[in-house]
């Protein structure tokens, strides 16, 4: 996730503070169960952003079968806002490496011909 940096100046912090924004967290992913989504719905509560996934078997047009949710995540706003800096930081290298994503279905396959793997080449 991305680095959350604090208002106050360098010199209000204590030696217990700047130590512990040197460390990083340990993470173990060995219980992680990877899923696959070609589906999200945002919604959420003044509190709390409620993010489901599911799988739309119909990506085309409108399905006529419903989009059956399987997972849903609630995070609150603070994690939310990390989640969505790192997200698009990951999204702007992706594109910088194989071009720009185009996230309007009918744009990519009613456009002209395009680069192996879907992608289309970065405008600059």
């Amino acid at each position: 996730m991305a680095k959350e940096e604090s208002a106050e100046p360098q010199e209000a912090q204590t030696p217990a503070d700047q130590q512990q924004r040197g460390q990083r967290v340990e993470v173990t992913d060995k219980n992680a169960i990877s899923l696959y989504a070609n589906f999200c719905r945002v919604t959420g509560t003044p509190e709390e952003l409620i993010l489901d996934f599911g799988l739309n078997a119909q990506p085309f047009g409108v399905p006529t079968d419903p989009v059956e949710v399987r997972h849903r995540i609630v995070v609150n706003y603070f994690t939310a806002k990390r989640m969505l800096q790192a997200l698009h930081m990951s999204v702007q290298r992706h594109e910088q490496a194989f071009g720009v994503l185009e996230t309007d279905v009918q744009k990519r396959v009613v456009g002209g011909s395009r680069p192996a793997g879907g992608a289309r080449p970065a405008q600059g």
